[in-house]
């Protein structure tokens, strides 16, 4: 969908606060309220605006622990990562998850509690996967940037 710049301010607007009235998102866009609401709405109907979430602070659900665990398989065949992926996906721990090209087949992000959850989270899931041949995880020790907003 080619977006024209009324609908790139509007998707920077509420991709900054999805909580915005149709009357004060059209304020700020400059338009009167019912065109405005008709371009959300295609967009929403499009599939380029999925749904709308409110964001968590993490630290204060004691979540304060990332990690990024790497993930080598051990073979490649599509039913190899259809069943790794479908137990992954059942996971709460992780909340993205890539497959990769390289050494690396696939890349997870985990919010955990402690070091001590992350073990926890390791032995009584991760490496009983028998898809699963290789694991190597990293630590956040601060997170720098953390941003929702697509870049328009």
């Amino acid at each position: 969908m080619k977006l024209d710049q009324a609908q790139r301010q509007i998707l920077t607007l509420l991709q900054k606060d999805s909580t915005l009235s149709t009357q004060s998102l059209a304020e700020k866009v400059g338009m009167s309220p019912t065109p405005c609401w008709r371009r959300v709405r295609e967009m929403e109907e499009a599939g380029l605006i999925r749904g709308y979430v409110a964001l968590v602070d993490r630290q204060k659900l004691g979540l304060g622990t990332c990690v990024w665990v790497r993930v080598k398989l051990k073979q490649h065949g599509a039913d190899v990562l259809e069943r790794f992926e479908r137990v992954v996906k059942a996971c709460d721990e992780v909340v993205e998850c890539y497959e990769l090209l390289g050494e690396t087949d696939c890349l997870l992000k985990l919010y955990l509690p402690n070091l001590e959850a992350l073990s926890v989270f390791m032995h009584s899931f991760l490496l009983k996967i028998p898809e699963i041949d290789v694991t190597h995880s990293s630590v956040a020790l601060r997170e720098i940037k953390n941003e929702t907003a697509l870049p328009l």
